[in-house]
């Protein structure tokens, strides 16, 4: 499997990310590895917090919420996934499968050997992570799903999705940065939006950003439902503690965190929140007030 990989000063001085860049190898699955780029930062011995970045943004994402995080105690791991942020990036379109993206996570959990793990995911954050907190319940203690899903292919998505998907296929130049601004209800600093472009030195970095709409599960064929279906098998199950802390303004996942509550165990009991002027990137507008529902949340339930 070929790739590129996004030179370093690409991520000098970025704005509010002062963190150190930690680095595993991951196999391609081809007889090759991959370089895969996380976050690693608070003490070692710390309980877990896993932060899971979706599409097309990368643990950038989480920097206004980590320093909070830590400073209530905890470790934070936020990896950025294949193809985004400082994470090797395959050059062809389909080296980048759904299973592929599951497997490239499992491989941090697993040589990190993360135990007691507080999964915070969005997006494609939860696509992938609820199907590890389905295929590895023991290692999860608690989940928190922000603005995300675990879709089966069995009902149509939504028409947001649904032209937000056209939209990445057709659009001759992908920029990420203004993607990421259109999708929140704050307005990005010119610094911001280029720390969102970093990754991407020109659009041969971008096939699997191009890739990942349409990997999401639209019909009940798409090669990866019957594995989502397997997963909810387990999910209706998980009866840890599971919270939902959606945002008031995605239109893309508006709804689903009334599916995951009517669904999963966990759910029952917990204080489900709605937070107030999110977009899509409710970490982006609301970073603070998410970090302080996941410090309290895990507290809480511990």
């Amino acid at each position: 499997m070929q790739s590129l990989r996004t030179p370093d000063e690409r991520f000098a001085n970025l704005p509010g990310f002062n963190f150190t860049p930690h680095y595993l190898q991951v196999s391609d699955t081809e007889g090759g590895e991959l370089r895969l780029h996380y976050l690693d930062e608070g003490a070692a011995d710390a309980p877990v917090v896993l932060m899971l970045h979706g599409e097309p943004s990368w643990s950038y994402l989480y920097r206004k919420m980590i320093p909070l995080v830590v400073a209530a105690g905890y470790r934070v791991i936020a990896p950025d996934l294949i193809g985004f942020g400082r994470s090797d990036k395959p050059t062809r379109r389909t080296d980048y499968t759904y299973q592929r993206h599951v497997d490239w996570i499992r491989a941090v959990v697993e040589q990190l050997d993360l135990q007691d793990i507080t999964l915070v995911c969005q997006d494609w954050g939860g696509l992938i992570g609820l199907r590890l907190v389905a295929e590895h319940p023991e290692r999860f203690a608690r989940v928190v799903a922000a603005n995300t899903m675990l879709p089966t292919g069995d009902h149509p998505p939504g028409e947001a999705f649904l032209k937000w998907q056209r939209f990445s296929q057709s659009v001759p130049v992908f920029e990420v940065g203004a993607l990421i601004q259109g999708a929140i209800t704050s307005k990005l600093s010119a610094a911001e939006r280029a720390a969102y472009d970093a990754p991407f030195p020109d659009e041969s970095y971008k096939e699997g950003a191009r890739q990942f709409p349409l990997l999401v599960p639209c019909s009940p064929d798409n090669p990866a439902a019957a594995d989502n279906r397997k997963a909810w098998e387990s999910l209706v199950k998980f009866d840890k503690p599971f919270l939902t802390a959606f945002s008031d303004k995605d239109p893309i996942t508006a709804g689903g965190d009334k599916v995951l509550q009517k669904l999963i165990p966990g759910c029952a009991g917990q204080p489900h929140t709605s937070i107030e002027n999110g977009g899509h990137f409710l970490q982006e507008d609301q970073g603070e007030a998410l970090a302080r529902v996941v410090i309290d949340f895990i507290q809480r339930s511990r």
